[in-house]
């Protein structure tokens, strides 16, 4: 009776030693949480101000007005930060339980993009225009993928052959429309943020066996795409067609290249007078490295870093559970397009017109990263909560 009694209070103080720590990670991490909405709107303020000096000269051509770019960026800022409060505010229980409703919907967004009459940006399907602003239906379809696969990768007695296997069903799905879009660029991405999920859930052995065949196969387009062809001879030898596919890679290293340690000062940069296209776009950290030399370059990436870091501490606390996958997912899916747009500008990657996250001008993209932030509070929030549980 007394051992019963012992391991009966030995029970109840793990119990509350258990409720104390699931306390104190809460209390220890109410800094980083802030630090998660907090440095990405660090990044989109700057984002902002790099729109209006380097956007300048684009508004007085197309509208006659010096900052309708940066005005126009400012409105999406706040729609963007509204709908991360929308999406945090929603208990995320609610966004797992109907993910396979919003997933659905995400992707009969992108087989509507195919119909006849929809708009197309340089040949390619990619938007929705609803009058006032238009959507690219991929940037909703990653962040309602982050959410769906993890949800069915944790499903109760799941076994890493059927977990594969609908991953792949999953990806196959998507995968046609963007490649009839065509968004090759996107459907590699995409491809690489579900076997990035699908690691994380349940190791290697697949994805290295099966999922590296698939991926092969996808390059077989390349050989018989001059447009593709076009893009990669670019990015090996820029200098080959400087005034031509070569152009903008040049220009982008001359933009680095003026702006040295310091830059050339903010508003002060050459590039952009016609010479770096896409400058507030695709092209943006090259404007940041003209006008604030590599200091400001490197600002950017220790922001990044940071909030990163931040999953990563949260991710430690749940790995081994759905929260931990979809904080994994959602960091996959802001580090993809961050390095592949950081990595077309410093010709580590072919360009794929990738925005840079938070920082380029967009609406549908700034929206959806912000919509990430909102999904991520809330992920933590439900894990805490079923952690103390």
């Amino acid at each position: 009776m007394r051992e019963s009694s012992q391991d009966h209070h030995s029970d109840a103080s793990d119990a509350l030693a258990g409720l104390q720590a699931n306390s104190l990670i809460k209390e220890d991490r109410n800094p980083l949480v802030m630090l998660l909405w907090g440095i990405p709107l660090v990044l989109n303020t700057f984002g902002v101000i790099m729109i209006t000096s380097v956007g300048t000269n684009i508004s007085i051509a197309r509208w006659d007005a010096p900052f309708v770019l940066a005005i126009k960026q400012i409105q999406w800022s706040i729609i963007a930060v509204l709908g991360m409060i929308v999406c945090y505010a929603i208990p995320f229980r609610i966004w797992r339980r109907y993910s396979g409703v919003f997933w659905f919907l995400s992707l009969g967004l992108m087989y509507l993009t195919l119909l006849p009459g929809m708009p197309k940006v340089y040949g390619a399907s990619r938007w929705i225009n609803l009058g006032v602003f238009s959507i690219q239906p991929s940037e909703v379809l990653f962040v309602f993928s982050v959410i769906h696969l993890s949800k069915k990768l944790h499903e109760k007695d799941i076994s890493k052959r059927r977990a594969f296997f609908r991953t792949i069903l999953m990806y196959a799905l998507a995968f046609f429309p963007f490649v009839l879009q065509p968004d090759y660029g996107g459907a590699i991405l995409l491809f690489v943020l579900m076997m990035g999920i699908y690691v994380e859930a349940h190791g290697w052995a697949y994805p290295l066996t099966c999922g590296g065949a698939l991926g092969a196969i996808m390059f077989i387009p390349l050989l018989f795409s001059p447009y593709r062809m076009a893009r990669v001879l670019a990015f090996l030898d820029p200098w080959e067609d400087p005034r031509g596919k070569g152009f903008q890679i040049i220009q982008g290293f001359i933009a680095f290249a003026n702006g040295g340690l310091w830059g050339v000062g903010l508003g002060q940069g050459l590039q952009k007078l016609r010479y770096l296209p896409a400058a507030h776009t695709d092209f943006i950290f090259a404007a940041i490295g003209e006008e604030l030399g590599f200091v400001g370059t490197s600002l950017v990436l220790v922001l990044f870093i940071c909030w990163f870091a931040v999953i990563l501490r949260f991710y430690v606390d749940f790995k081994g559970t759905i929260t931990g996958t979809l904080l994994w997912g959602f960091a996959i899916s802001v580090a993809l397009p961050l390095l592949v747009n950081l990595g077309g500008v410093l010709k580590l990657f072919p360009m794929t017109g990738v925005p840079l996250p938070f920082i380029s001008y967009g609406g549908s993209a700034l929206v959806m990263m912000w919509a990430r932030v909102g999904f991520l509070l809330g992920s933590i929030r439900d894990g805490l909560s079923e952690q103390k549980a």
